[in-house]
């Protein structure tokens, strides 16, 4: 029973140094706005279209970030739940329950 709790933590450990590895990236505004995000909540990298700067709508454009951001949190979550379910056995242990 020990050996296998020691392998299943060993599973848990590689497969979370996975989701740091893996990205997903979400979009808004028809991809004006674009978020990379990592499988463990991590934000890489924030793409912003320059036609939206030039526009000057400040509102507009944190709205799209906004929306972005929480997309691209919302399918790291579900990434990470896809990759670690099978090891914590639905247990929701890892977030992104969603």
């Amino acid at each position: 029973m020990m050996a296998q709790m020691q392998e299943l933590q060993q599973q848990l450990m590689k497969t979370q140094e996975e989701l740091a590895e893996e990205t997903v990236e979400a979009s808004a505004g028809g991809g004006a706005v674009r978020v990379i995000m990592t499988g463990t909540q991590e934000c890489r990298q924030v793409v912003i279209a320059e036609s939206l700067l030039d526009d000057g709508d400040v509102e507009m454009l944190q709205d799209l970030v906004l929306l972005a951001v929480n997309q691209a949190i919302h399918d790291s979550q579900a990434l990470a739940a896809r990759r670690l379910g099978p090891l914590t056995g639905g247990m929701g242990m890892f977030g992104g329950g969603g």
